[in-house]
């Protein structure tokens, strides 16, 4: 048998650029080389992998050493779909899975995973985004075609209040407070629909992050504890930074709103290669920027998390429903990426986006 030859593949660029995490594993089971992707996966370095058995740091629902038995014979890739992987560090997640034969070391087998959360967070973002246009399309003519009927509601209220007993006022009274309450939400949906386009510059995430904390801690958050986990290393990100601040408030507000009686928000921020997505005009863009917005509280209702950054839809009685939608629209307005990912007592919201470009040096003369 041909002897493995270091490095492989060949061009290491290639297998540092694969934005699937894939391992290569020698004639047994152990891991031979690991990518960048499957670092992240699996939170740990190359080379704490190497040499490691692969189902030591993979559990996975399917029989493994039968399927890289069928590969070794027939010198044939395998697909096997939909089963769960996990690392003992994270929840399940579903996966294809690819086994494929190196022609050139036929013992070696390169596996790839494919999450399927990837493309279902994607279809969901997208459809967010439709259904936002939609209902927010609508909402904002009925919006303006409601307020004025309510200030005329609310102004009758109060001349009739003036001619009532004080124990009668209590109706009228009710009824001025609910309409300034809707009053309130149409404006917020006016707000919503009317947002700005972003102003992009080049901006610190940890400034945006720090003008939030700072925010939230004297107001709706003052009774928790925010944590802060910086990457200082991160590079700036193109992005209007009130807008962004705005994104952080939003996701803390909805943080410390899910912890009532207290506890931990961290915010943590990370560099992170393997996420690229397609933009408007054809060619795929890296995300690399990464912010998470981690909350120890009760976790999304599973009747809802699918569906939360849609417009109008909360896990809070009295809630409007607008928040987490305008969040996902400024972040899709940045050409960047929001998901979320819910347990009881684990709740994580990570944004990611772009890098600033480059400024271009001016030519000497």
């Amino acid at each position: 048998m041909t002897p493995y030859r270091m490095p492989y593949p060949v061009p290491g660029v290639i297998w540092a650029s694969l934005p699937l995490p894939t391992l290569l594993i020698d004639q047994g089971t152990m891991i031979l080389e690991a990518n960048p992707a499957a670092e992240t996966f699996l939170n740990t370095s190359q080379k704490s992998l190497i040499g490691q058995p692969v189902f030591d740091r993979l559990s996975i629902e399917a029989p493994m050493e039968e399927a890289l038995l069928r590969v070794r014979a027939n010198q044939s890739p395998l697909n096997i779909n939909d089963v769960e992987v996990t690392t003992g560090e994270r929840p399940p997640v579903q996966c294809t899975i690819h086994l494929a034969p190196m022609h050139d070391n036929p013992g070696i087998v390169m596996l790839i995973l494919s999450p399927r959360e990837l493309a279902d967070r994607l279809g969901r973002s997208l459809g967010a985004k439709t259904a936002a246009r939609s209902a927010i399309g609508m909402a904002e003519m009925l919006a303006h075609e409601i307020k004025n009927p309510l200030a005329g509601i609310s102004g009758a209220a109060q001349l009739l209040s003036m001619n009532l007993a004080p124990e009668d006022q209590e109706m009228t009274d009710l009824i001025v407070e609910e309409t300034r309450r809707i009053v309130k939400l149409l404006e917020q949906v006016e707000q919503f629909g009317n947002l700005r386009p972003p102003d992009r510059k080049p901006t610190n995430l940890h400034d945006a992050l720090d003008r939030a904390r700072k925010s939230a801690l004297v107001g709706f958050a003052a009774h928790m504890t925010i944590v802060e986990d910086y990457d200082p290393s991160l590079p700036p990100t193109f992005a209007d930074s009130d807008q962004l601040m705005q994104v952080f408030l939003n996701l803390i507000k909805n943080a410390a709103e899910a912890c009532r009686t207290g506890g931990t928000i961290r915010l943590h921020t990370f560099y992170d290669l393997s996420l690229r997505l397609r933009r408007k005009d054809g060619p795929s863009a890296a995300l690399p920027l990464n912010v998470e917005i981690i909350d120890d509280g009760p976790g999304i209702p599973p009747d809802i998390a699918a569906n939360i950054f849609e417009p109008f839809v909360s896990g809070r009685e009295n809630g409007t429903g607008l928040g987490l939608a305008l969040v996902s629209k400024i972040i899709t307005d940045h050409e960047g990426w929001i998901t979320v990912d819910s347990t009881p007592g684990r709740t994580v919201f990570r944004v990611s986006l772009p890098m600033a470009p480059r400024e271009k040096k001016k030519e000497s003369r």
